[in-house]
Parts: C-alpha cells; structure tokens; sequence
C-alpha cells in the first residue's frame, strides 16, 4: 500500500464494541487508512484479540485491546488514561458498542433499563468526557452510533430506542460545547446486519421491501461513512447521517 494514501497515519482511533460485526468493520478501516486502532471490548475477549493480531500482521504495533464495562464510570476513565499513555494521544473516539433487545411494556425490568442505557447513552457520555482533553488537544472527532428508530420506534423496543434518542441529543449537546476543536456526529444505521438471534425471513423480506433501494446495507457501508466523517467532514459536526437504503422515506 502507498504510504500516501494512509490518510490517518499517526492517529490514534478507539472504537467501542469492535471485537465483532460492524464495531470490527470499522476497525479495518479505519487501520486500513493508516490510524492505530483500540479495540474495546465487554465480554468478546477472543474475538478481539483475533482481531489485533491480524490488524498487528499488517502493520507492526498499529492495534491493542482493552475491556471495560461501559457502566464502570472509573473503568472507563481508566481506560482513557491507559490508551492515551501507551499510544501518546487519542484523535477519534467511536462510539459503537451497543446493547439490543426487545422490552415490551409489562415486562420491563430495572436490569434492562440499565443494561441498555450504559451501553447506548452512559459509556458515551463518559467516555466522551474522558477524551474530551485529548481530543481537544488532538483536534479529533467523535462519532456516535445511533439508530434510524431513534426517531421512528420499533415496537416493544421502548427502552432501546429511549437510550438512541438521548445519543442523538447528546450528539448535537457535545457538539455544541466541544467545538470548535472537537467534531462530534453520529451515524444511524438501518438493515445492516439482522440480530443475532433467529429471525423469520419472511419478515426480514418485509422489512427490505420498505427501504427505497430494496436491500440490506452491509458493516462497510457503516464503516465507510464513519471514515468519511473522521477523515473528509472538516465542516460537519452535530449532524445525524442515515445509512438507511431510504428505509426513513417510508412508514
């Protein structure tokens, strides 16, 4: 590969949840553009060390992993600390790791609204308060992921989509109060990848034929816009793109 063309060479890039699906993804190509990457992980230890060794295969030291439980508040300052120490800054902070599963009315616990908060809304917020001095310092950017059904709900996924909405605004907060050093947008993804549970394909087929484009996205899409926001967006901050197939056109 041209060295040229590594456009983010010599930053630093921590993406949340990137042991599997489009958290890796983004991982690859952000490396693939030169940066070293972090990759956080909760529980997917193996996975995530797969993945350094085979970001480090390509380019020498260019990849770590750290877990952290996003509801740790001190375990995620730690972790701010740690990677900027080992790596001499941080440039792009992804939030990406995210928590998803139905929560009907009725059936609702304590737990769930825990667990789908800290993943969706809590870890960004303090991760994001953690990296704020470096970023700054950097001149870096955040990215938010956040979810079409943000603004459109998805039945029996109040809680879930509770959490995105209040990503959305944190985005558009962050944005306000970290610029004009810090850059601070949000990507909302829309048939990427199916859950990882059973699905009824019927149902899936349903859903595809609701989006203007008539199919499923792929992680690159995700991640490509990701990397068109940390690397070619120098006057966009504050903003929500949708990834969507158009899915958003329709009822």
């Amino acid at each position: 590969m041209d060295n040229n063309s590594l456009a983010l060479q010599g930053k630093v890039a921590l993406v949340t949840g990137a042991a599997k699906r489009i958290g890796a993804n983004i991982a690859r190509t952000l490396h693939s553009q030169g940066a070293c990457v972090v990759i956080h992980y909760g529980h997917s230890a193996e996975a995530a060390e797969r993945l350094v060794r085979e970001l480090n295969e390509i380019r020498n030291n260019s990849s770590l992993s750290y877990q952290a439980s996003l509801g740790d508040v001190s375990a995620l300052k730690n972790m701010i600390a740690e990677v900027t120490s080992l790596t001499g800054g941080l440039d792009v902070l992804v939030n990406n790791a995210s928590s998803f599963y139905p929560t009907p009315i009725g059936k609702v616990t304590e737990t769930d609204w825990t667990t789908l908060f800290d993943s969706n809304l809590k870890g960004p917020l303090f991760l994001s308060q953690a990296a704020a001095p470096y970023l700054r310092e950097a001149g870096g950017c955040i990215v938010n992921m956040v979810d079409i059904h943000a603004k459109r709900p998805l039945h029996e996924h109040s809680v879930y989509c509770a959490a995105k909405a209040g990503l959305i605004m944190l985005t558009q907060s962050l944005a306000q109060e970290l610029g004009p050093e810090i850059r601070v947008n949000a990507v909302a993804p829309g048939i990427i990848l199916w859950p990882e549970v059973d699905q009824n394909s019927d149902a899936q087929n349903e859903l595809v034929s609701r989006t203007a484009l008539k199919q499923e996205g792929c992680p690159n899409d995700i991640a490509r816009t990701v990397l068109f926001l940390v690397k070619d967006a120098n006057y966009i901050t504050g903003q929500v793109i949708a990834v969507d197939g158009g899915r958003t056109l329709f009822q």
